[in-house]
């Protein structure tokens, strides 16, 4: 077996395994269409932020690991390895190349969102030093564009001086919730795909609350839905009115694409989920964050208003 970087001849061969080998796992009737026009590989791959870990038998692509960085924090996934290879080391064989790639980065928190009712795979990550924490809720909703009259502040359609004072306004609110976390290379890579784009409040004329909206076919979220890989709020008091505030403009964003939103939270961080219930979220699906060190939960807390799955 062969482990190194995936070349971009094997990427369209990557993301068929993705969709094979989550839609074998969970029983879909073709599970190769499980992912339909979403992909959680392309956009990945052509991250700057992202090493994508090949295994290969021979010359034959058999799984991949995609390691993400975030400043100071990393996290893994889609892990996927060819049915016809499971249990047959190809996974841990990855895994080790993945926390060579998190010592090389020099990240002081790692993370990974599995399937909570797999013991076999939380025991896997557990080979690795890996927790499992809080459950992390992947919700769903219909927006309601009438929630607000003022069409949101989107990032794309700044000026090129005012999109950097927002990036960095926008690590300022990361670095004040977990010191060092960082998003401008994902921001940069949606902006620079145009695989969606950032939606953001201001408070005082900068932004408070930025939102990574993912929409469109072939991107993360696919041509119908909007998926919010990531958002936060500002800390601190009037945290959570923020919040509220950014999800109206989500709505607003996610009604113009005419797409329905998703959106995943940790329960670790109560009031943000029961603000996103009250608003008619649903939760579609569950799966358990895991954290390395296991201490070290981030901003899996009550008082972060942070929108992640870590998928």
């Amino acid at each position: 077996m062969n482990i190194s970087l995936l070349k971009p001849a094997e990427l369209q061969d990557a993301d068929r395994i993705v969709s094979l080998a989550f839609g074998t796992f969970l029983g879909v009737p073709n599970p190769v269409d499980f992912m339909g026009d979403r992909s959680f590989m392309t956009s990945r791959f052509r991250s700057p932020n992202v090493k994508v870990i090949a295994a290969r038998d021979g010359a034959r692509l058999i799984g991949s690991n995609v390691v993400t960085q975030w400043g100071s924090f990393g996290f893994f996934g889609p892990l996927t390895v060819l049915p016809e290879y499971w249990n047959q080391g190809v996974a841990q064989r990855l895994l080790e190349a993945t926390m060579k790639t998190f010592d090389r980065w020099n990240v002081r928190h790692t993370g990974l969102f599995t399937f909570a009712q797999s013991a076999k795979h939380v025991a896997l990550y557990q080979k690795f030093g890996y927790w499992p924490g809080h459950l992390t809720a992947v919700m769903t909703r219909a927006p309601q564009a009438a929630v607000t009259n003022t069409p949101p502040i989107l990032l794309s359609s700044l000026s090129r001086t005012r999109r950097e004072e927002a990036l960095q306004a926008c690590a300022g609110i990361t670095d004040a919730i977990d010191a060092g976390l960082d998003l401008t290379g994902e921001i940069r890579a949606v902006l620079a795909q145009g695989t969606g784009d950032v939606v953001l409040t201001t408070g005082q004329d900068a932004p408070d609350a930025f939102a990574i909206c993912l929409n469109g076919p072939g991107s993360e979220g696919g041509a119908k839905t909007c998926y919010v890989k990531f958002a936060a709020a500002r800390s601190g008091s009037g945290a959570g009115q923020r919040f509220e505030k950014l999800l109206d403009a989500c709505d607003a964003f996610a009604a113009s694409r005419n797409a329905n939103l998703e959106a995943g939270v940790n329960l670790a961080r109560r009031d943000a989920f029961l603000r996103m219930k009250h608003r008619g979220y649903k939760v579609t699906t569950q799966g358990v964050a895991m954290h390395r060190p296991h201490t070290g939960i981030g901003w899996s807390r009550a008082n972060a208003y942070v929108i992640d799955d870590w998928r």
